[in-house]
């Protein structure tokens, strides 16, 4: 349970959580997937899948385990090498050769991208401040003092700020999970990628997780979440896709697709989880 007074959905919290960015088009889609594929050992569990998605624009993926959902997700920031297929950021690839990019690309894509996984992946050896400020420094160039401070500001809205001096191991996971969207966010990215952020929290932890999404959500940060949290598909997503057998089966508002699907695969999907 949390003994911690600040709230993130508060109105001081919400301000300047997150600053809209500027596309490279601004008429172009701020993600763009064109026919990516991948492939594991011969075998392709992610087939050839095109999306587009606009800045601001926050897409719930949803679907059975082995759908693809994550490898999708990995792909965006090429944790995964896509086996084919074009990424665009802006309308400008983020890669000159698909499966060949380079240092200086990656670098480039994971300061544009940020990730929050389902495992945290907070260095417990450092304080919280740490773990926040060291990837300024060492990707934005920032100083010491510089980094601290946007951190405290970060952990600040996240209603992490009183845990700056702890170590992560000393935090639950709710809040662990919280340090590592702070820690995220502070590389200023325009898009961020979360991949089943809560499916290692009990319920109330994970409810304070998707509540500082939905402020996020609010900011208009351009999201991509794959989760089995349908309310949070239902209520935040502005489009919520479903995949299965590394596919896109359907996808649409969050009304229309729990409300009246169209493919029969994602109506037997919906009449196990959303009940």
């Amino acid at each position: 349970m949390m003994t911690n007074t600040t709230d993130p959905s508060s109105k001081k919290n919400q301000e300047a959580l997150f600053t809209r960015p500027t596309s490279i088009n601004p008429d172009a889609p701020q993600v763009e997937l064109r026919d990516i594929r991948k492939d594991f050992h011969g075998t392709t569990v992610l087939h050839e899948t095109s999306i587009e998605i606009k800045q601001g624009e926050v897409i719930a993926f949803i679907g059975p385990s082995g759908a693809g959902k994550s490898t999708l997700l990995r792909c965006v920031n090429y944790l995964e090498t896509p086996s084919a297929g074009e990424i665009l950021l802006g309308g400008e690839p983020v890669v000159a050769v698909a499966d060949k990019p380079t240092r200086a690309e990656l670098n480039a894509l994971r300061r544009e991208v940020g990730m929050v996984f389902q495992s945290f992946n907070l260095f417990p050896h450092l304080s919280v401040l740490r773990n926040v400020s060291l990837p300024q420094e060492r990707v934005l160039g920032r100083s010491k003092a510089e980094a601290d401070a946007r951190s405290m500001e970060l952990l600040s809205r996240v209603g992490m700020e009183h845990k700056a001096a702890a170590r992560p191991t000393n935090c639950s996971g709710g809040q662990q999970q919280r340090i590592a969207i702070a820690r995220a966010l502070a590389l200023e990215p325009s898009v961020m990628l979360f991949d089943e952020p809560t499916s290692a929290l009990d319920p109330e932890l994970g409810a304070e997780v998707l509540k500082v999404m939905q402020e996020l959500a609010k900011s208009g940060m351009t999201m991509l979440v794959v989760t089995h949290e349908m309310s949070f598909a239902r209520r935040i997503s502005d489009r919520t896709v479903f995949m299965a057998e590394g596919r896109i089966v359907e996808q649409g508002p969050p009304e229309q697709l729990f409300g009246d699907p169209q493919h029969e695969r994602t109506r037997r999907f919906l009449e196990v989880v959303d009940r």
